[in-house]
């Protein structure tokens, strides 16, 4: 069991290293440039090339039922769902086989929306306390889970 966090954008990875730390499960840290990680076994980083979707392809390969990733983004969750993993967006919302798909489409909108130039107002909302703590909550409930499941299957 292990968590694989696509952290080029992640703005929780300290919340999820101690979480992942206090549950002890490896933590595998995804980008493209090195980063600071605290000086624990369980956590190991993997530093891909610079060339595009390298850190989701790498993600995506690695993603299986014993895993949870962490992104925002919604085409690597969508892949890692199909092979199995719980996947959880940066604020907690889990990606689930039911959500997914309107996530994607409600992407591919906003893509058209923006090339078509119709100004559209800035981003996501700013990331928040709440946010926060919905994240380590979502974390928190999915690993008891799966160490369940994988008690339940030996």
């Amino acid at each position: 069991m292990r968590i694989l966090v696509d952290a080029d954008a992640c703005p929780v990875k300290d919340d999820i290293y101690r979480t992942a730390i206090r549950h002890g499960v490896a933590v595998v840290v995804v980008s493209n440039s090195g980063m600071r990680l605290p000086g624990h076994p369980l956590v190991t980083q993997m530093v891909v090339s610079d060339s595009f979707d390298a850190a989701d392809d790498w993600i995506a390969a690695a993603a299986g039922p014993a895993t949870i990733a962490i992104t925002g983004d919604i085409l690597l969750a969508d892949r890692c769902l199909k092979a199995g993993s719980v996947v959880l967006a940066h604020n907690g919302k889990p990606f689930t086989s039911n959500s997914i798909g309107s996530a994607i489409a409600v992407r591919a909108i906003m893509a058209d929306l923006r090339a078509g130039g119709d100004g559209l107002p800035g981003g996501p909302a700013a990331f928040s306390k709440a946010d926060r703590s919905q994240l380590l909550q979502a974390l928190d409930k999915a690993l008891v889970r799966l160490k369940r499941q994988q008690i339940g299957s030996v």
